[in-house]
């Protein structure tokens, strides 16, 4: 039996999602200046991606639960030195890794549900990069904050 659900595929392959993932960040100078080892640059993919599933598998119309992982995730960027633009191009890559194996298991998929399911994805994926940017601007802001409260003292 072919099984022609987004979310039961994606989960089935979270593992080349990643690889291709990473194949893809690997051709990014921009992304590579900053030397992580393998756990250090995916090791927040499974839990983002199951996030996703887990998005696909919502009932219509239902709302969709904040990523912890995500703010997570961008704490940890920020904190290894990556910019706002670095972050933005880790979740675009992500989304063109997801939508190619998507593409490679297309005679496996149920049409009548794939634009909605592709929908959900981008969704999803944009949601978890607010998450990250939301992490970003609280740490700029309390940095500036804690600035300012050191040049008060002088």
């Amino acid at each position: 039996m072919i099984d022609s659900n987004v979310a039961n595929i994606l989960e089935r392959e979270i593992q080349p999602v990643i690889k291709d993932w990473l194949a893809r960040v690997e051709k990014e100078p921009e992304l590579m200046c900053i030397p992580l080892n393998f756990e250090e640059r995916t090791g927040h993919l499974p839990h983002l991606l199951h996030d996703v599933v887990a998005r696909l598998r919502l009932d219509t119309g239902s709302k969709a639960p904040i990523s912890k992982a995500a703010a997570e995730h961008g704490d940890l960027r920020r904190k290894q030195g990556y910019t706002v633009a670095m972050a933005v191009e880790e979740s675009r890559l992500l989304q063109v890794s997801i939508f190619s194996m998507l593409h490679k298991d297309v005679k496996q998929l149920d049409f009548n549900s794939l634009l909605l399911d592709v929908v959900t994805i981008a969704d999803e994926v944009d949601a978890q990069l607010k998450q990250q940017m939301l992490r970003f601007m609280a740490a700029d802001a309390a940095k500036a904050a804690a600035g300012r409260s050191s040049f008060a003292r002088v």
